[in-house]
C-alpha cells in the first residue's frame, strides 16, 4: 500500500498543480485565438507575469524537497508534490484575482486542451516516478517545472492542434453547407481596423425593419465564432447575414469569405491595428481588401470615405461600390451635422432625396458608420421612412462610446473597448463636447508595432486638448502619452 501510495498520488498531485498553475496561461492562449505566434508575443511582452509565479513555486517547492529529505524518508516525494499542489492552488487563486477585461471561457476546445495537457504531464510524471528508483536525481524535475509552466501550457496546445484542426475543418465545412442550403440569404461581410462591430449593429439595426436578420454577436469575428453562429442560430426564415470578419493574418479575411461567400461587402476603416502581426499598413490594407476581391462580379462593395486607404482601395474595386461618408463628394453623405452629448442628428443626402436623422449615438466617427450602413441598407431596398426609424433605435455597443450615468452626477463614458488611434481620437473629440469637468483614464493602446510611441504621443496631444486630468495607467506605453 505504502508503495501504490508513494507512486500514483504524488503523480496526481503534481499533475493537479500542472492543471491549476497553467489556468492563466489557457486564458491567455484563448485571448490570442489559440495562436501560438500570438501567445509567444505576449510572454515576451510580460515576462515578469508570464515566470515569476512559476520560478517561486518552483524555488518553493525544490527547498521543501531538500528540507523534507532530512526526516521525511520515504514520504519526502509524497510530501514534496503536496507542497507543489499548494503552490498551483496560490497560483490559481492569484490569477482568479486579477482583474480581466474577458474572463477565460470554458469551451470544449479548452477542455480539451486541459485533459491533452493532464494527460502528458501525468505521463511525465509517472515516467520520472519509475526512473526516480534509478537515478534518484530525476526526482526533482517536477519541481523544476512550475518555472516553465508557460511553455508547458504551449507544448500542449502544440500537441494539440491536428486534433482542433481537424475539429474545425468539420465544422467549417457544415456551417458552409447550411448557408449554400439557404440560396435566397443576402450574406454581408463587414470588415475594418476598427469600426466593424459599431458598423454591423447598426446596419442590423436598419436592415430588421425590412428584412429578418441575423448578426453575428459581440465580437465574433473568426473563422470557428462565425461558424458557431451559423451553426446555432442560423434558421431557414432568416433573410439577412451579416458577419463581421476580422484578421491578424494576410489571409485571414480571404479564409472568412471561403466561408460566407457574401455578395456585399463593407470596408470601415484601415488603420494601424495589429501592426506586430501584419507588419505594414500596406498588410493590412491588402489584407481587408480580400473581401472586396471575394465578392461575386455581381456583388456590391461599400467603401467610408476616408480620404486615404479606403477611398485608394475604393478605386481600384472592379465591382458595383459606392463611397459613403462625410465629405462633399460622397453621392451618400451626412450635412446639417449636430453632434452633442446626447446624441446626434444629420440629413442624410442620397441621390434619390434627403433624410432626416436622429440617433442617440455619441460622436461624428458613428455618423461615418451610419451613413455607411444607410448606403448599404438603401440598395437593399430600405425606404427613407425605414432608415429614419432604424436610425432612431440605434444604441451603444457596450465598452464603446457606452454612456453610464454615475452618482453625484458623475457621467461616465465606457469606451473600454476601442484601443485603436481613430478610435481613441474620436473618444476625445466626443468628451470635449461635454460640460464639466473632464477627466480622461487609460494605459494606452497595444499592437502598434513600431508606431506605437509616436501614435501615443498624438494621442497625449488630443487628451490634452479635451480634458481637465489624465489618468495613466501602468508604466510600458503611458510614458509618451
Amino acid at each position: 500500500m505504502l508503495d501504490f501510495i508513494n507512486m500514483i498520488v504524488p503523480v496526481l498531485l503534481l499533475t493537479a498543480s500542472m492543471l491549476l498553475g497553467c489556468a492563466e496561461y489557457a486564458h491567455m492562449l484563448q485571448l490570442e485565438s489559440y495562436q501560438l505566434d500570438g501567445y509567444a508575443r505576449w510572454i515576451a511582452a510580460n515576462k515578469n507575469r508570464a515566470y515569476a509565479k512559476g520560478m517561486v513555486v518552483s524555488i518553493v517547492s525544490l527547498a521543501a524537497m531538500m528540507l523534507l529529505s532530512f526526516f521525511a524518508g520515504a514520504w519526502t516525494y509524497l510530501l514534496s508534490s503536496v507542497v507543489a499542489l499548494a503552490g498551483g492552488a496560490v497560483s490559481f487563486a492569484l490569477y482568479k484575482r486579477r482583474p480581466a477585461k474577458k474572463k477565460l471561457v470554458l469551451t470544449k476546445r479548452v477542455w480539451r486542451l486541459m485533459a491533452i495537457h493532464c494527460a502528458l504531464w501525468a505521463v511525465v510524471f509517472m515516467l520520472v516516478d519509475v526512473a526516480g528508483d534509478y537515478v534518484v536525481q530525476l526526482r526533482a524535475l517536477p519541481f523544476v517545472l512550475p518555472a516553465a509552466w508557460v511553455w508547458a501550457l504551449a507544448l500542449s496546445a502544440r500537441l494539440a492542434q491536428p486534433l482542433e484542426s481537424a475539429i474545425n475543418r468539420r465544422y467549417f465545412r457544415d456551417a458552409q453547407r447550411r448557408l449554400q442550403e439557404n440560396p435566397g440569404l443576402i450574406k454581408i461581410g463587414i470588415t475594418g481596423s476598427f469600426g466593424k462591430t459599431s458598423t454591423k449593429f447598426i446596419l442590423g439595426t436598419l436592415l430588421k425593419e425590412k428584412y429578418n436578420t441575423l448578426l453575428t454577436p459581440s465580437s465574433f469575428n473568426t473563422p470557428m465564432g462565425i461558424t458557431r453562429v451559423v451553426r446555432e442560430q442560423l434558421k431557414p426564415e432568416h433573410e439577412v447575414f451579416i458577419a463581421e470578419m476580422g484578421a491578424r493574418h494576410k489571409g485571414d479575411i480571404a479564409e472568412l469569405v471561403d466561408l460566407v461567400h457574401p455578395e456585399i461587402g463593407i470596408l470601415t476603416s484601415v488603420g494601424p491595428q495589429h501592426l506586430e502581426t501584419f507588419g505594414s499598413i500596406e498588410t493590412v490594407a491588402a489584407t481587408k481588401y480580400e473581401l472586396i476581391e471575394g465578392l461575386p462580379q455581381s456583388g456590391a462593395a461599400f467603401f467610408a470615405a476616408d480620404g486615404a486607404w479606403c477611398e485608394t482601395l475604393y478605386e481600384k474595386a472592379t465591382v458595383e461600390k459606392t463611397l459613403a461618408g462625410l465629405a462633399d463628394t460622397c453621392p451618400i453623405r451626412a450635412e446639417n451635422i449636430r453632434v452633442t452629448n446626447e446624441g446626434s442628428s444629420f440629413t442624410l443626402v442620397t441621390p434619390k432625396g434627403s433624410i432626416d436623422c436622429s440617433t442617440p449615438l455619441l460622436g461624428r466617427h458613428n455618423i461615418q458608420n451610419a451613413v455607411l450602413c444607410a448606403a448599404a441598407a438603401l440598395h437593399l431596398g430600405l425606404t427613407p421612412a425605414q432608415i429614419q426609424a432604424g436610425m432612431s433605435k440605434l444604441t451603444p455597443v457596450e465598452h464603446r462610446l457606452q454612456l453610464i450615468q454615475g452618482n453625484g452626477g458623475v457621467t461616465v463614458i465606457d469606451d473600454a473597448f476601442n484601443a485603436n488611434p481613430e478610435g481613441a481620437k474620436a473618444a476625445m473629440e466626443v468628451l470635449s463636447a461635454f460640460p464639466g469637468r473632464r477627466i480622461c483614464v487609460t494605459p494606452g493602446m497595444v499592437e502598434l508595432g513600431e508606431m506605437e510611441a509616436e501614435i501615443h504621443r498624438a494621442f497625449g496631444r488630443q487628451m490634452a486638448a479635451a480634458c481637465d486630468i489624465a489618468v495613466l495607467v501602468g508604466l510600458k506605453r503611458t510614458p509618451p502619452i
